[in-house]
């Protein structure tokens, strides 16, 4: 906006805002009033401009800093357990990544996950984190068969209720809705699919293995 114009729609003479802009008056809040609905800003953020949030050189500085502090951080690595390999036979040899009692194969490779989504959105600690592929459909529509579930294995009591790992017979591990019922003495879980053709069932606490708390889904489109 040229200086005309501003003078023009604010209705201060070029004089007088020649001086404001000279330093020759001391600025006040109801000198820029006349000014601030005009060019974007409220008085207080044109009296204090670079000290103001939204201001000045303060906010890119500061995304600047953030971005730096980002390219900085290195890309946490998470395994992704082989949920096939005690069925299959096929984890002979490999690496093994220990949750609760028992070892779990894991696969070679990795995912690399930005340590500000670990932050920020999982809440959680990089080193307690797993990936894992859920197989069947007892989840669907909410998790595909195939689909990757990032799980945190610091909450291995499935408290408060949400989508757990848990171990089932057969040494995989199976995605499911968890419920605690508290009432019972001693207390039980109701394990829960997504999937009506599957049926509730319902344990003692005491003989279901949590491997962990679902933080997010990976899904494919």
């Amino acid at each position: 906006m040229s200086r005309t114009e501003l003078v023009k729609r604010s209705g201060i003479s070029k004089q007088q805002l020649s001086r404001l802009e000279n330093g020759l008056i001391r600025l006040r809040l109801d000198h820029l009033k006349p000014f601030a609905p005009h060019v974007g800003y409220t008085p207080e953020q044109m009296l204090l401009w670079g000290r103001y949030p939204g201001t000045g050189d303060s906010e890119k500085e500061a995304a600047i800093a953030r971005r730096k502090e980002f390219e900085s951080e290195p890309v946490r690595s998470v395994p992704e357990l082989d949920n096939d390999a005690e069925t299959t036979g096929r984890g002979r040899g490999k690496d093994v990544r220990k949750i609760g009692r028992h070892s779990f194969p894991i696969k070679l490779e990795r995912w690399g996950i930005p340590p500000s989504f670990v932050r920020e959105q999982l809440h959680a600690s990089a080193e307690l984190l797993i990936v894992i592929e859920t197989l069947g459909d007892s989840m669907a529509p909410v998790i595909m068969s195939g689909e990757r579930v990032i799980v945190d294995t610091a909450h291995t009591t499935p408290t408060p209720d949400g989508i757990y790992a848990i171990r089932d017979p057969f040494k995989r591990i199976d995605v499911k809705r968890l419920q605690l019922l508290r009432s019972a003495h001693p207390p039980r879980v109701k394990i829960i699919s997504a999937n009506p053709d599957h049926a509730t069932e319902e344990v003692p606490l005491s003989e279901l293995e949590v491997v962990g708390k679902v933080v997010c889904s990976l899904k494919l489109f």
